[in-house]
């Protein structure tokens, strides 16, 4: 008999629902096989079998699982008896435990302990709750509703209005918020101007929180002259046949300066640093489905960078990410180009030591050498750095070093 144990996906989350079994419980399975697919915070992950035999569901569908703990087993013939015993003990690990015999009534969802627990501590009512429409109450769940409702919330932090991403500043007042994310009169407890965040969201705040609580954090930021790449970008479509835009280029170019600047692409472990062997370049989109940071690993071509970035861009319009794709960046290039961002600072995210923030070009009225007035395009290209590795001095030569690599 062979366990199939969860593996840990991210550093995000303690937990992963079971969206959907890709073999039946019984059935037989062969080596590499996926069997199910698990969903984290930000993207879904199928498990495969490590041999092969006859599959036997552990955990239910639709439930919670934590890292190491039993997904299924592997038998060489199928035992049903068994897996009803596994199953059992499976569940009594989880958090799925429904709320004692006090707890609420038939109809009413099932409030896991963690959850309960919170909820008293925060004075949500299972009234609001059970307004949230969902069949088990989690811990993340409350968490959600207490942050939106102005009760102190476990974690904090907060996203941009423009793009998801902290930090975002723009020429003119924001928009309104989208439909999705406006506060409305029909709030998930009936009280106005509260809505919970989404699964996303959450692992935004996880992430803002943690990065905020724990790196000292600066900021540079420069000019720079891109109407010669926004000229360029043209031919290189043609040349590469993908689209080719400031992204693109910016992440083939922060790529081109790892070995020069290894610590920019390293992580701190205590008091040391740790360089990365490859550059592997997080890149921020939000198409309407939440914020993603998908890592674009070979930046060997353009034209590699360019297929790499069209398919997660296909990707995010439906927040369809496998986990192997949010995973193992080690530094970040943030996309703020709406047409009226002029500034904008990213958070450093956990695990990296720097970001890199691109804001949209913008007309800028110069003064010739001639003396004649004439217009070129810039945009502000600020680096966020982890202070405790990177000082201002190196994060403005990395910044000149970037607009020579650019020209």
């Amino acid at each position: 008999m062979a366990d199939i144990r969860v593996p840990k996906l991210n550093n995000n989350d303690t937990e992963y629902l079971v969206v959907e079994w890709l073999v039946e419980d019984g059935k037989p399975v062969r080596a590499g096989d996926p069997v199910a697919v698990l969903e984290t915070s930000k993207a879904a992950d199928e498990l495969e079998a490590a041999e092969p035999g006859h599959l036997h569901h552990v955990a239910g569908l639709n439930t919670w699982i934590a890292p190491g703990a039993v997904l299924a087993r592997i038998t060489p013939e199928a035992v049903p008896e068994a897996s009803a015993d596994a199953q059992a003990a499976a569940a009594a690990s989880l958090d799925t435990t429904p709320a004692p015999a006090d707890g609420p009534a038939t109809g009413a969802p099932v409030i896991t302990d963690p959850a309960r627990a919170l909820m008293d501590a925060l004075g949500v009512t299972v009234a609001q709750v059970t307004a949230l429409g969902l069949p088990v109450i989690r811990r993340g769940d409350v968490e959600g509703l207490a942050g939106t409702a102005g009760a102190p919330p476990a974690t904090g932090g907060h996203a941009g209005a423009d793009g998801g991403d902290p930090g975002q500043a723009r020429a003119t007042d924001g928009p309104a918020p989208q439909a999705g994310e406006r506060a409305g009169a029909e709030g998930a407890d009936g009280a106005a101007g509260t809505h919970p965040l989404s699964r996303v969201q959450r692992a935004v705040a996880r992430a803002v929180t943690t990065s905020h609580g724990t790196i000292p954090a600066a900021y540079t930021v420069v000019k720079f002259d891109v109407g010669p790449l926004l000229e360029r970008t043209r031919g290189l479509s043609r040349e590469v046949r993908r689209p080719v835009g400031l992204a693109e280029l910016f992440v083939q170019a922060v790529a081109a300066l790892h070995p020069a600047f290894p610590l920019f692409f390293a992580s701190i472990d205590g008091d040391r640093a740790r360089p990365a062997e490859a550059p592997r370049i997080g890149v921020t989109l939000d198409l309407g489905q939440g914020l993603y940071v998908p890592v674009v690993h070979d930046t060997g071509s353009l034209r590699e960078i360019a297929d790499t970035l069209m398919r997660y861009r296909l990707a995010a319009t439906e927040g369809d990410f496998r986990e192997r794709d949010l995973t193992g960046a080690n530094i970040a290039v943030t996309l703020h180009t709406d047409a009226d961002v002029i500034l904008a600072i990213p958070f450093v995210f956990p695990g990296t030591v720097c970001a890199l923030a691109i804001t949209s070009p913008q007309p800028e009225v110069v003064l010739g050498e001639d003396g004649a007035v004439t217009t070129r395009t810039v945009a502000n290209i600020g680096l966020a750095y982890d202070h405790r590795l990177i000082n201002g001095r190196d994060a403005a030569l990395f910044l000149a070093a970037l607009r020579m690599e650019l020209h």
